[in-house]
């Protein structure tokens, strides 16, 4: 999700309500992965509402936030018993401390330059310990989402009407404006993002760049096969237990 819509404390109070967990199958996907591990860390946790779910269901390991957006984990601290570092990947300093990573919500097409992925799977490499994994998700470009991110497609929380309007897709990224309108506010809020969309090859060529290996590969949630038609490109990835570690950026 935008930085910059989301530092807005009001508007990130509204992120749950636009995005119930219940709803989320990445959220009912990665719930059982963080359940078997021990140490997790969630990368862009948003307001926290899949560390929450975790305590809630019973995890009684180390759980750890790391968001940008200061709005985000103001919702986030709700909860008192999981740490939360306001940060990215760039600025992470974990050595092998987590046998699980994710980073859920499309984060990872926040990820704009060949720098910033390879700053970025380098940092997972390292805060992994060896055999830890990292679960996270990218749209498949294959299936051209953004062509439906029409201000005609309106979501609601309360009296907050939201709607985006995405440009073309242009040599892998996808520039579009988040709208945001509610009776109570003097006039409407405007967000700008880019997402870099990666096909399979591409992106399997980052993690293995990274010293990283792919153990799982979906074009969903229900663990189907990534096709031309899927609308997302699931990844399961694994730090090694040996080998040389990755090469810093």
């Amino acid at each position: 999700m935008p930085d910059e819509q989301y530092a807005d404390a009001a508007l990130a109070s509204l992120y749950d309500t636009l995005n119930p967990r219940e709803t989320a199958g990445d959220f009912e996907f990665y719930l059982p992965m963080i359940m078997a591990a021990e140490s997790v860390l969630d990368v862009g946790c948003g307001t926290g509402s899949l560390l929450h779910w975790a305590r809630e269901s019973g995890h009684t390991g180390r759980l750890v936030g790391l968001d940008p957006a200061e709005g985000m984990l103001v919702q986030a601290r709700r909860r008192d018993d999981i740490e939360w570092v306001r940060g990215d990947l760039s600025t992470a300093s974990w050595d092998g401390e987590f046998d699980l990573a994710v980073m859920t919500g499309h984060a990872f097409q926040v990820l704009l330059t060949d720098e910033e992925l390879r700053t970025a799977f380098s940092a997972i490499h390292r805060a992994l310990k060896p055999g830890g994994r990292f679960g996270f998700e990218t749209r498949n470009p294959a299936a051209r989402g953004w062509e439906r991110w029409t201000p005609s497609q309106v979501w609601t929380a309360g009296n907050v009407r939201s709607w985006n309007d995405a440009g073309p897709f242009e040599n892998g990224y996808v520039s579009f404006t988040t709208t945001d309108e509610s009776p109570d506010w003097d006039a409407p809020r405007h967000s700008e993002s880019t997402l870099r969309f990666l096909d399979v090859p591409s992106l399997n060529a980052f993690v293995a760049e990274a010293g990283l290996v792919v153990d799982e590969q979906y074009g969903y949630w229900d663990r189907s096969p990534v096709t031309g038609a899927s609308p997302e490109i699931v990844t399961i990835a694994r730090r090694p237990l040996s080998g040389s570690p990755a090469t810093s950026p």
